[in-house]
């Protein structure tokens, strides 16, 4: 679990202003960038033509953290801020902690494994009390908190809160300046104009429920000692996104399980009134992790690993290049000139490319001789 400390929650509930806010959307966009290298990393682990299905799943979050970045530099726009991602700190050093989280979770660049899936992936996107759902056959006919500390859905709910009454009191109004919209990369369903708090609202909670899944409220009619009916509040969560697809938790959950995520066809009959929905991860859609079918990267790289004048050093050089390219470019994006999305993500096709050359090279001597050259996610000035 991604711990936010509960003083950042109570700066957040404390604002008088929206300027008060402006520092915790930016530190929602660098906390959001921050966990793409490490995805990314794991994804250019993979080689070629191998682990489809897992590579299918890293990239499908990798592009929803993009997404969210997006979200809150257009949430952040919207009341009055100015994104700012285009500097060296903005690139998190790894090993290390991420931005905005309590520094008990020290994630590094690493090739994918099930230690890198178990013990970084999941530990960034779990609630505070995930749902451990079965592994399972289905048959093919049936298919279809800690007090001191908070979590990431808690930061957002917080900040979606303070909006909404500062708002109210007047003290914050939101103007759709600089929005970043792009259907070619995202529907007008997951990222669209912020034109008031509605807007801002439901950009936010996506952000909650990609990562996390979806918790609604029920009533139910229970007894009292009287006789007499009330209704009572019950929250229900769900694995699923709006969009149906499991969030990012149970997306990597179903490499370790083994199967894809799907509901129950043979519940409990006997279920948790607090949570009737059921789901287990299929055996007979198998994703399954071939280790064998993964490059040895060096882990946590650095440029200045690799020896001046060498062939690993231009290469790492090269794709840094790339990726302060990139992250240029976003800054350009959220700050008027949001049509350079396209350019932008067009970079990040080149860094692919790049990435897979430098995969392709074994180092030779040293102390990590036989593993492979990986990228870094230096800013080069």
């Amino acid at each position: 679990m991604l711990k936010i400390p509960v003083r950042i929650i109570q700066e957040i509930q404390n604002a008088t202003q929206a300027a008060d806010l402006y520092r915790h959307l930016q530190a929602a966009i660098e906390l959001e960038h921050s966990t793409i290298p490490l995805y990314l990393t794991a994804l250019y682990s993979i080689q070629p033509n191998s682990n489809q299905e897992v590579a299918e799943i890293l990239f499908s979050v990798v592009r929803e953290e993009m997404l969210h970045m997006v979200i809150a530099a257009n949430v952040l726009n919207a009341i009055g801020g100015t994104p700012q991602v285009n500097k060296p700190d903005f690139i998190p050093t790894y090993p290390g902690h991420l931005p905005l989280v309590q520094p008990d979770l020290i994630v590094g660049l690493a090739p994918l494994s099930i230690d890198q899936i178990t013990n970084t992936f999941m530990q960034i996107e779990t609630s505070i009390d995930p749902e451990d759902y079965p592994a399972k056959p289905v048959p093919f006919a049936l298919r279809a908190t800690e007090e001191e500390y908070q979590t990431i859905g808690a930061f957002y709910q917080a900040i979606i809160k303070k909006i909404t009454d500062l708002h109210h009191q007047g003290a914050l109004s939101i103007q759709p300046r600089t929005q970043v919209l792009n259907e070619k990369w995202f529907p007008r369903t997951e990222l669209f104009e912020i034109t008031d708090v509605d807007k801002a609202t439901s950009a936010l909670k996506l952000i909650i429920v990609q990562g996390e899944g979806m918790s609604t409220e029920q009533k139910t009619r229970v007894c009292s000692l009287n006789g007499k009916g009330k209704s009572q509040a019950t929250q229900t969560s769900s694995p699923l996104d709006p969009q149906n697809q499991p969030a990012h938790y149970y997306r990597f959950a179903q490499i370790i399980k083994g199967g894809r995520l799907v509901p129950d066809p043979d519940p409990d009959p006997d279920p948790d009134p607090e949570n009737p929905g059921r789901f287990v991860y299929d055996l007979n859609q198998p994703i399954n992790l071939d280790s064998e079918k993964i490059y040895p990267l060096v882990e946590n790289s650095k440029a200045e690993m690799y020896p001046e004048g060498s062939r690993a050093r231009r290469l790492v050089d090269q794709f840094n290049h790339s990726y302060t390219s990139l992250l240029n470019g976003l800054q350009k994006t959220f700050n008027g000139h949001p049509d350079y999305l396209n350019t932008t993500i067009g970079v990040m096709f080149e860094l692919k490319l790049q990435a897979e050359e430098m995969a392709e090279l074994k180092i030779k001597t040293g102390p990590d001789a036989e593993k492979r050259v990986a990228p870094s996610f230096e800013y080069q000035l």
